[in-house]
């Protein structure tokens, strides 16, 4: 019963469809953001992921190596 109500105030297309351009201009900015970002995550997850292996490898070596005692 509210429903078509509801929606219909939330539904608006222009007949001027020069009235997407700012919005499409600003998905794209975000889509541009999300990207960098998700490669700026990967980049540094990579980079923290060799750094453990190394740690990893340094704790190997000197576990395997008997200590002076």
């Amino acid at each position: 019963m509210f429903q078509p109500l509801v929606l219909s105030l939330f539904l608006y297309f222009p007949e001027d469809k020069t009235e997407y351009i700012p919005a499409a201009i600003t998905c794209v900015i975000f889509l541009i953001g999300a990207f960098l970002t998700m490669r700026l995550i990967m980049k540094v997850s990579n980079r923290e992921a060799e750094k453990a292996k190394e740690l990893e490898e340094q704790l190997k070596n000197n576990q395997t190596t008997p200590r002076d005692s």
